[in-house]
């Protein structure tokens, strides 16, 4: 067994060797939104990011998710006491904390709303993942 081989059983029997990357970042707010129609049929339900705007002194919609099982639905951390979203997001695991959420039952979407208050491309977004195929030429 050589030396590399030796440390990663090392480190894999200590379990501090990562399986996986997990995109982590921070926002203001979550809203877990839960969208209507007219007649209180259920449409969608969806994760809503948002930053504080200090200029504006308002939140601001950073990015939005759609709530497809209930796995994704935030939790508190018993250790951070922040509430966390975890999901796949395409190919990379994500987790995204707060401080604050929030839980809404709206007949409209409110996403769409916030675009009149900051414009699509003009969102901060949360980070793009960097492939596999970038990170190691």
């Amino acid at each position: 067994m050589t030396l590399n081989a030796v440390g990663a059983a090392v480190l894999i029997f200590c379990g501090t060797l990562p399986l996986e990357d997990v995109m982590v970042e921070s926002v203001d707010l979550i809203e877990i939104n839960h969208c209507y129609d007219e007649n209180g049929t259920h449409v969608f339900d969806q994760i809503l990011f948002y930053d504080w705007s200090p200029s504006d002194r308002q939140y601001h919609v950073r990015a939005w998710r759609m709530l497809r099982h209930p796995s994704q639905i935030p939790h508190r951390d018993p250790i951070s006491g922040k509430f966390e979203a975890t999901w796949y997001d395409s190919w990379v695991l994500r987790r995204v904390r707060a401080t604050t959420i929030r839980e809404t039952w709206t007949q409209y979407d409110p996403e769409v709303v916030a675009r009149s208050d900051l414009p699509k491309e003009l969102r901060r977004e949360l980070l793009r993942p960097v492939s596999t195929l970038q990170r190691f030429p």
